[in-house]
């Protein structure tokens, strides 16, 4: 498909601005259609759309618009752009269109693309769905959906080309032009055994670079690099960063060539990931989207909110310790917020990493002391950097020069414990089986916390003599 911005038609309306985004007059233009109920003015309008910019015009337009643009189009919709929206939408635009509707649009999709759409119904739904399903299609499909969620079987692609090694490189292009049902997209040519085990693989320029009566099994690369229908997505992911794939072979538990993933795939899936697991580290569920109701966002949020009141109660108490300390000598009300604070944010930063460096898998058992002493040496040198330079503001600001060098050693104390409580509590929540991204953020914030406002008000009180 092409771009509405094709110079062929100068005078269709430019679907994206400079920036990037939705066109307001092209927003507009397509609402008042809508409204107006003008189904042949909305289809000149949206044919020329790429599946991707069709998503974004759905998302742009206002919720009861949204499902009467899909009643106008028809048959003429194009349920590739359903994977293209956020989950929400897809739910509630899915919900509208009848199970006969949704069986004809999934049947023009790559199974992928089919599956990604369709484990979205319920279990009924989507029994009703497939039962309207030609035969080869629904077997396809449902072995697809067999797949744990997450997994490479479910983003894998189920139509690849798979021929035998004694082929020549000429019985095998003329296969390929002869055939109808080929994949529309294809990287490499996949060599089996007459048991449909994967023996080895011939990419395509080396395929049309030799001559035709070669052999394949002269020219197929041996060396494969094979993902698991069961593998965790993410796992996929890895392989293809790794190794710089653009196409890779999805085999089962008897090494039996099922699929193939393509690095489109994989794009989504690595942007997929990264959101979660930013989301995570803010206290957000990783399936919380922009189009979510108000309470379906309230519900998501208030258990992380909830976790943080306690550890905040927890360093109230350690404060409340310490109540008589702060009557006799005030001043340390006014620095304490400070050393907490830095000792947060190095203890964000240090968990941040070690998150992302465990999601990655680039932090190992081989490298893992390695890196808490580094981490730990940092948190060192940022605690003697600080400890100088908030010793010297105090100083300068209430005159006391012995508030110096207790906030310092205050502050040391707190950043070195911070690095090291950054590193280690994300390790062994992830040891335990848990999630770090999700789970480290109080804990991290209740060890600094606790650890800052303990260090700073006990050296105080100890150094001033204060009781």
């Amino acid at each position: 498909m092409v771009n509405v911005e094709h110079e062929t038609a100068p005078e269709a309306l430019a679907f994206r601005d400079e920036e990037g985004n939705v066109n307001p007059s092209f927003l507009e233009s397509a609402s008042r259609a809508i409204a107006e109920g003008d189904a042949e003015g909305l289809r000149r309008l949206v044919d020329p759309l790429h599946e991707a910019d069709l998503g974004a015009l759905i998302e742009a337009l206002d919720h009861d618009d949204r499902t009467r643009l899909l009643a106008l189009l028809g048959s003429d919709f194009d349920f590739a752009a359903l994977t293209e929206v956020d989950d929400t939408i897809r739910k509630e635009l899915l919900e509208s269109i009848p199970n006969a509707n949704i069986a004809e649009g999934v049947r023009e999709l790559d199974v992928d693309d089919a599956v990604y759409i369709l484990e979205d119904l319920d279990e009924d739904d989507k029994a009703e769905v497939l039962e309207q399903l030609p035969p080869p299609e629904r077997v396809a499909l449902q072995r697809s959906l067999d797949y744990p969620e997450d997994s490479a079987g479910r983003r894998m692609q189920t139509e690849f080309i798979a021929v035998p090694p004694f082929w020549t490189v000429g019985q095998t292009i003329d296969y390929m032009r002869e055939t109808e049902d080929l994949p529309d997209t294809f990287y490499e040519i996949f060599v089996v055994d007459p048991t449909f085990q994967l023996i080895g693989t011939v990419p395509l320029d080396r395929l049309l670079r030799t001559k035709r009566p070669a052999k394949i099994s002269d020219i197929m690369s041996e060396d494969q690099h094979l993902i698991q229908a069961t593998d965790d997505q993410e796992k996929a992911a890895r392989l293809f960063q790794r190794y710089n794939l653009v196409s890779c072979a999805v085999v089962d538990e008897s090494k039996r060539l099922v699929g193939v993933m393509m690095i489109d795939d994989i794009v989504d899936v690595i942007e997929e990931e990264a959101d979660e697991d930013l989301k995570a580290l803010g206290g957000v569920k990783g399936d919380e989207e922009l189009s979510d109701t108000v309470w379906h966002t309230v519900r998501s949020r208030f258990p992380w909110l909830f976790a943080n009141l306690v550890t905040a109660i927890v360093a109230a108490n350690v404060i409340h310790l310490f109540e008589g300390s702060i009557q006799q000598m005030v001043v340390l009300a006014v620095l304490m917020p400070i050393v907490a604070s830095i000792g947060g944010n190095a203890g964000t930063q240090t968990m941040t990493v070690t998150v992302r460096a465990l999601a990655t898998q680039e932090l190992r058992r081989s490298n893992t002391w390695r890196i808490i002493r580094r981490e730990v040496a940092v948190g060192v040198c940022n605690g003697i950097g600080f400890a100088i330079i908030l010793g010297s503001v105090a100083v300068l600001w209430f005159g006391i020069r012995d508030l110096g060098f207790v906030i310092g050693l205050a502050m040391l104390t707190v950043l070195s414990v911070a690095a090291l409580g950054g590193i280690l509590i994300p390790l062994t929540l992830h040891r335990l089986g848990v999630d770090p991204a999700v789970s480290s953020g109080p804990f991290v914030t209740t060890t600094t916390d606790v650890i800052g406002f303990f260090a700073f008000l006990g050296i105080a009180t100890l150094w001033f003599g204060l009781s």
